[in-house]
């Protein structure tokens, strides 16, 4: 796998080895070099072909920085393959051990300057994008609480927009907990992996945006990855058993009952 493959992806918290791309040579903090690590790919909205699409990086090589023994930068330009639009990208790369035949490495962070030209792909998520790219960059600036904000307006929306389409009556329901229900009873909106704990992932979401503690930024940085991946699975509803009990066991809920 090359470093590009890495680039490529959605951020993940896992470290995976690539072939080296720095050479057996430390580079130093502020210090630039080339590297050649395959084309960047990545799928944004192009306003102006009105198509999600995939944007590539123009070379196989680019430039990066030293930030210190674990951590370099690199800089890329996406471009759409129709209509030339640009993206700029900025990634925050870390490793264990960045020297090593095949180093083990992670996203650390990564900023992408968006545009009138360039979007959020919405390919997926529909309406619910947004509020996701709204979340994620809350997270990469270390927001925890802004990010879980937006992770619960997902929550919310999407039950809204499943009780509308079922014609389900919930104005005179008030507490989450009964709406969810009602609306779980007809459409099964959560996934059979943590059907349990439907109300449990809304209360959590809850607990960090109203608790009042200086904690709650850390609370929300520390729990956004797992949180994000059930609310996704929410809205997928797809078996992907694995993905979500590893979330499930972040959260320690395995064990744990609802509180009533």
């Amino acid at each position: 796998m090359r470093l590009s493959d890495i680039l490529s992806k959605p951020i993940s918290s896992d470290f995976q080895q690539v072939e080296n791309f720095l050479g057996i040579k430390r580079l130093g903090p502020g210090k630039q070099r080339k590297i050649s690590i395959g084309k960047v790919v990545r799928t944004y909205l192009c306003n102006t072909c009105n198509l999600d699409i995939t944007f590539t990086s123009t070379s196989e090589e680019l430039y990066c920085i030293g930030v210190n023994e674990s951590l370099i930068s690199i800089d890329c330009v996406l471009v759409c393959p129709k209509c030339k639009n640009e993206i700029p990208v900025w990634f925050l790369i870390e490793s264990k051990n960045f020297e090593v035949q095949n180093p083990e490495v992670r996203i650390l962070k990564y900023t992408e300057k968006f545009s009138y030209k360039v979007s959020i792909s919405k390919q997926k998520y529909g309406i619910y994008s947004n509020l996701l790219e709204k979340a994620e960059r809350a997270y990469r600036n270390e927001l925890g609480a802004g990010a879980i904000i937006y992770l619960r307006e997902v929550y919310e929306k999407i039950t809204v927009q499943i009780a509308r389409a079922e014609n389900i009556d919930i104005q005179r329901i008030r507490h989450f907990r009964q709406r969810l229900e009602q609306i779980d009873k007809r459409r099964h909106i959560i996934p059979s992996e943590f059907s349990a704990n439907g109300y449990k992932l809304f209360s959590e979401l809850s607990e960090i945006i109203h608790s009042g503690n200086t904690d709650n930024e850390e609370d929300g940085i520390k729990k956004y990855s797992a949180l994000r991946r059930l609310v996704i699975g929410v809205l997928d509803n797809v078996n992907n058993n694995n993905e979500l009990m590893s979330a499930i066991g972040e959260l320690g809920w395995n064990n744990m009952e609802d509180k009533k």
